[in-house]
């Protein structure tokens, strides 16, 4: 950064002029351009592989879907059927998680059932080991 000081004539007023160098900000703008027009091609290649033809096996097991509704009064039913208690729910549970093939859960909450209704649901089913769980229409727990 250069700096003048004065305007060398002899009156008594001092004036200053301060100039900014900006060949340093110029250098690092044209390095900066170089090493990008350097990595664009670099970025452009492709890589080929080797990819599996042929359609993969189907599944041995197709998984069996249980939906768990919930109603407006909080009331479980599984597969339309009529869950008395939270204890029913979880002899119904132990029992899936027991399956060699579990089966995939979808819980369907009313729009007006409590949170805490679903969440002891989801608690139980978490309890008994089954991980193929859904939420089915639950935008409003989001």
């Amino acid at each position: 950064m250069g700096m003048n000081v004065g305007s060398g004539s002899s009156s008594d007023e001092l004036e200053v002029i301060a100039d900014i160098n900006t060949t340093p900000l110029i250098d690092v703008m044209l390095v900066l351009l170089i090493m990008l027009i350097i990595t664009i091609p670099i970025q452009l290649h492709s890589v080929n592989l080797n990819l599996p033809a042929g359609n993969p096996p189907a599944p041995l097991v197709i998984p069996e879907t249980v939906r768990i509704n919930i109603d407006a009064a909080g009331a479980i039913t599984w597969n339309d059927e009529a869950i008395a208690d939270t204890g029913a729910l979880d002899v119904r549970l132990k029992a899936a998680a027991a399956n060699t093939a579990p089966p995939e859960l979808h819980i369907r909450p009313d729009a007006k059932v409590p949170y805490r209704i679903v969440a002891g649901v989801m608690a139980a089913v978490q309890r008994e080991g089954l991980t193929k769980v859904g939420l089915v229409g639950a935008e409003q727990f989001l």
